[in-house]
C-alpha cells in the first residue's frame, strides 16, 4: 500500500465511524480533474479532502478545486498522516460540538 493510500485508509475510518456518505471519485478521461480524493457529505455538508503523504502538496488544479468548494460554502481539506485530526474536527464543526 502507497503511503498516500494509508491516509486514504484512515481518512475513509474515520468518516466510517461517523456516519458520513463518502466515495473516492475516479476521473478517467470521463471526470473533472483536480477532484478531491475523497468526497463525502456529512449532515447536508459537502466536504472534499484530498490526501497527501508527507509534505507532498496539492498541485495548482487541486488548490483551485478546493478553493472552488470553499467558494461554494464547502469544506475541502488537505491531508497528510501529521493532521488527520483535522478532519474530525471539521465533523464535530458540523456537528455543532
Amino acid at each position: 500500500m502507497t503511503p498516500e493510500a494509508k491516509v486514504k485508509k484512515k481518512v475513509t475510518t474515520i468518516l466510517k465511524e461517523h456516519g458520513a456518505f463518502y466515495f473516492t471519485p475516479v476521473t478517467g478521461g470521463f471526470g473533472h480533474s483536480g477532484i478531491p480524493d475523497i468526497v463525502a457529505c456529512f449532515n447536508g455538508k459537502f466536504i472534499g479532502i484530498e490526501c497527501k503523504a508527507g509534505d507532498k502538496k496539492p498541485t495548482a488544479l487541486q488548490n483551485k478545486v478546493l478553493e472552488d468548494i470553499r467558494s461554494a460554502r464547502g469544506f475541502a481539506l488537505v491531508v497528510n498522516e501529521s493532521n488527520l485530526q483535522d478532519v474530525v474536527d471539521v465533523i464535530n464543526f458540523i456537528k455543532g460540538e
